[in-house]
């Protein structure tokens, strides 16, 4: 007895995007290996968090885009990536977000509670999943550190391992960079 197949088609998928979570201190390589993760097949966005509110920051953000091609179209969204995402994200093969820590600072900085930050990560990974690209995402691990003296301080770092908790638990892939050498997590 043979079946036959079904003449009937199976409505195409939408391709979900790939979320890779890039972790380290502070220069310890993170946004070369994240660029490397990102890939080489364009277009590609690079999402900033980052201000240049002082020469030193200036500098640091100056030296992050010489150090990418050309082919990147550098976005700067120090507060909105969730809702950038949801709009343009789908016309881009690889997308780099640098960083979190940052992206978190500037939210903190306008007042939301903890509770808001949260909500807001969940609706940031609902976006970026839904955008179809390789997503990689950098943060701060600042966990590795001193026990900040500040109690502002230590809520802040408290609040970063709970959003890197999130996005490590929502992504596809996590990597810690250590001094330039890639480890490899999830």
């Amino acid at each position: 007895m043979s079946q036959r197949k079904s003449s009937k088609r199976r409505p195409a998928r939408r391709a979900q995007s790939r979320i890779i979570l890039v972790l380290g201190g502070a220069s310890s390589g993170k946004s070369e290996a994240a660029i490397h993760l990102a890939g080489p097949r364009g277009p590609r966005a690079f999402v900033a968090t980052g201000r240049g509110f002082d020469d030193e920051m200036a500098a640091r953000i100056a030296r992050h885009q010489a150090a990418r091609s050309a082919d990147w179209e550098t976005v700067e969204e120090p507060l909105e990536v969730e809702a950038w995402f949801a709009k343009r994200g789908a016309e881009y093969r690889s997308i780099l977000f640098d960083c979190v820590t940052l992206w978190l600072s500037n939210l903190v900085g306008t007042g939301l509670n903890e509770s808001d930050v949260l909500a807001r990560v969940g609706m940031l990974l609902q976006t970026m999943r839904i955008a179809a690209a390789r997503v990689v995402i950098v943060s701060n691990e600042l966990g590795f550190g001193l026990v900040p003296t500040e109690p502002s301080a230590r809520a802040f770092r408290d609040l970063a391992g709970r959003v890197n908790q999130q996005i490590a638990a929502g992504a596809d892939e996590v990597h810690l960079i250590v001094s330039g050498l890639p480890l490899r997590l999830k």
